[in-house]
């Protein structure tokens, strides 16, 4: 009898990668099928899925294996794998194609320029198509994160996709994460899911790797309550801040050694899994703890001996400022304005000469906190007072650039110490039109009405500041300025 046209890859390969890749056998047998010259080799290929679901790895891993066993058979796979992200351009990304391929088939000739699809295609068919190659020989072009591609015109993927009909012995895989329907404008092709691991996967993947023992406990419980842990991890914090595995390893590392501190100061066993997800439930609620750069700062006053004698000390938690990142990135200047615009956003028109006039009275009149203009008056025994919602409270309101300026002229002086005489240069002097333009392309001031798009220093445009009340806060404590005071209810 003959041999079957029909061959699968080798088992031991897709073994191997199963093991290694947990909880993906069905994606690396599609792959190996469609993939495997000797399989059912296709012409484009469609891999989607979420971020960190293992497409790009295994496909690499798949390649390379593919690769070194049909170096002796009489079928042969050579491979290609191009990152669009670190393509800045079309052209870029023609070019490392190009260089890519003939890196991969060792070919001689220098890389030429290539600036169009048509040119791709004529230096991919000089080393593919009109090149003697084996009976069997089949090249895979890989594209992974595509859709990220950089000023990509609307025909490249479709024009990618034709690649393969001119060259018969090319199969192009393109790795995206979320197709559109007939993105590629062409029919049948193959599309290979990663849908994104459950809580049995994700269970199941970090019991591969425990943690070392715990003292006084059997290599089995730590294994158990590793397992256990894991899944109380994914129950509280994996829809929020742990979807992908290794920001749910990451999760599970950090949170380990403080679910663990009881077991070791000896305070309870590993077998009581109640009572240690009692102690640590303060962590299983706080997401600061899995991001470095928002970790709140953790301080043990000394006891006050008049209030208590006892030894024991209490630890207060210091919220993070919500502008204290803002106003590290910004200049003085900047945060001026933008405190301004927040004034004039939520202060009416009709209360600036009160709050920024020192004509009458030498120095400027602040609103103060809970100050109200036209508060109670008239109320009397049988009249109810009317109850009015704090400005800051609500929606940020249009104004004119012209009003935010003056009022920056006029709070300047008092804010920013610096700005007061002519002998002090830098900040002072700096260009209010290009830290207007700053924070317009932050989006911190939004324009808006008709003027949208038109010019920035236009004294007439309307605009609306973009950041809220806790904001502005911090960004004026670290000024040196109490908004509150400024504010007129």
């Amino acid at each position: 009898m003959g041999t079957s046209m029909f061959q699968l890859p080798d088992e031991l390969i897709l073994t191997a990668l199963t093991q290694t890749f947990l909880c993906r056998e069905p994606q690396i047998r599609a792959l190996g099928t469609l993939l495997y010259p000797g399989a059912a080799p296709c012409r484009n290929l469609v891999i989607h899925g979420t971020e960190a679901t293992g497409k790009s790895a295994i496909t690499a891993a798949l390649l390379a294996r593919l690769a070194a066993q049909t170096d002796d058979d009489e079928v042969g796979v050579r491979y290609a794998i191009v990152n669009s992200v670190e393509c800045i351009t079309s052209r870029h990304l023609y070019e490392t194609v190009v260089g890519k391929v003939a890196g991969a088939l060792e070919w001689e000739a220098a890389p030429p320029r290539c600036e169009t699809v048509s040119q791709l295609t004529v230096e991919l068919c000089k080393m593919l198509k009109y090149t003697p190659r084996p009976d069997g020989f089949r090249f895979v072009l890989v594209l992974d994160a595509i859709d990220r591609q950089r000023d990509a015109p609307h025909t490249l993927l479709p024009a990618l996709a034709r690649l393969s009909e001119i060259i018969p012995s090319l199969t192009t895989v393109f790795v995206v994460t979320a197709p559109s329907p007939n993105f590629l404008r062409t029919s049948f092709v193959p599309h290979v899911h990663f849908p994104t691991y459950t809580k049995p996967e994700f269970v199941s993947i970090l019991s591969t790797s425990p943690p070392a023992s715990l003292p006084n406990t059997s290599r089995e419980e730590t294994t158990d309550l590793w397992a256990r842990f894991t899944a109380a991890i994914h129950d509280s914090l994996a829809r929020a801040a742990s979807r992908t595995l290794p920001t749910f390893r990451h999760a599970c590392t950090a949170l380990w050694p403080r679910f663990t501190a009881p077991i070791h100061a000896g305070t309870h066993t590993a077998r009581e899994f109640s009572k240690l997800l009692i102690a640590a439930r303060v962590h299983f609620q706080d997401e600061t703890l899995l991001d470095p750069g928002v970790l709140v700062a953790i301080t043990n006053p000394a006891p006050n001996p008049t209030i208590s004698t006892t030894t024991t000390t209490t630890t207060t938690i210091q919220k993070p400022n919500p502008g204290a990142d803002l106003a590290s990135l910004l200049p003085t200047i900047p945060r001026l304005l933008l405190l301004a615009a927040y004034l004039a956003s939520h202060n009416a028109a009709r209360h600036d000469l009160v709050l920024f006039s020192t004509h009458h009275h030498g120095r400027r009149r602040r609103g103060g906190r809970g100050l109200s203009v036209g508060g109670a008056r008239g109320a009397g025994p049988g009249r109810s007072k009317h109850r009015k919602i704090a400005r800051k409270l609500l929606g940020a309101h249009a104004f004119v650039l012209e009003r935010m300026l003056a009022i920056f002229a006029a709070v300047r002086g008092e804010w920013d110490p610096r700005g007061r005489g002519d002998d002090h240069g830098g900040e002072g002097d700096a260009d209010i039109g290009m830290a207007i333009a700053t924070l317009a392309s932050l989006r911190l001031l939004v324009k808006v009405g008709g003027g949208v798009g038109g010019d920035v220093m236009d004294c007439g445009g309307k605009w609306r500041v973009n950041v809220g009340w806790e904001v502005i806060r911090g960004l004026g404590r670290s000024v040196g300025v109490e908004v509150e005071e400024w504010l007129i209810e």
